[in-house]
Formats: C-alpha cells, sequence, structure tokens
C-alpha cells in the first residue's frame, strides 16, 4: 500500500474573524471562508490579512493531504490529528471538496512532519 503523501503549503497564515465578506480580497489564490449565523472566518496568507480584522490569530503554517479524497474515506484527518495530540500539538483544520489542510503553529510545525513521517506519512 502506498504511504498517504503530506505536502507542505509555502508561507505562513493568519486565521481570523470578520465582519463582512466585503473585506476580503477575492483575487487573492489562497484563502478559506467559513461563514455562519454566528461569524464570518478567514483563513489566508498573513499578507494577504484584511486590514480590518475582529480577531486574528498569525504564526500559523499548512499542509495539505495529496490527491483527492474520497468521501467514503474514514478517519483520515483524525489519525493525522490523534498522532500530532500523542505529540501536543493542536490544529485548525479545513476541509475542501478535494482534501484537507492541517495548519499547526510555527513553532511546532517541523516537530509535526516529523511525528507525523515517524509514523508512515510520506513529506513532500
Amino acid at each position: 500500500m502506498r504511504r498517504m503523501e503530506l505536502k507542505r503549503i509555502d508561507g505562513q497564515f493568519t486565521v481570523c474573524k470578520l465582519k463582512s465578506v466585503a473585506d476580503i480580497d477575492l483575487h487573492q489564490e489562497f484563502y478559506f471562508i467559513g461563514r455562519t449565523d454566528e461569524e464570518i472566518s478567514l483563513v489566508c496568507k498573513t499578507e494577504d490579512t484584511p486590514v480590518e480584522t475582529l480577531e486574528r490569530d498569525d504564526g500559523w503554517r499548512a499542509f495539505r493531504i495529496q490527491g483527492t479524497l474520497d468521501f467514503s474515506l474514514i478517519g483520515i484527518l483524525s489519525k493525522i490529528s490523534t498522532i500530532l495530540a500523542e505529540n501536543k500539538i493542536g490544529i485548525f483544520a479545513v476541509s475542501t471538496y478535494n482534501t484537507d489542510y492541517i495548519l499547526v503553529k510555527e513553532d511546532n510545525f517541523e516537530t509535526a512532519l516529523m511525528a507525523l513521517e515517524k509514523n508512515g506519512y510520506n513529506i513532500v
């Protein structure tokens, strides 16, 4: 069986809360928007963070699970988060239609990738 690949994503990321989606530059290459009845959240490259934020948390790094994940697959994010939790590394996860992105704080990034590699993941 082929080892699951995790790909590093270049750059630093910010997780923030916004007052309006109008504050988001939709022309940027990389961003995630979450909107509920309670809040508007944005994950973006730190340099692309809107000036007006209600709250923000900088210093995140990211990697993604390579390839397109079938919806019938079970426990992929759970396995990764368990390995990182056992190493006392918190995560912020975002899922897209194709795959999952995992963000960890900058000071834990290399430790997280080493722990995952030790547990059978291929880091690219």
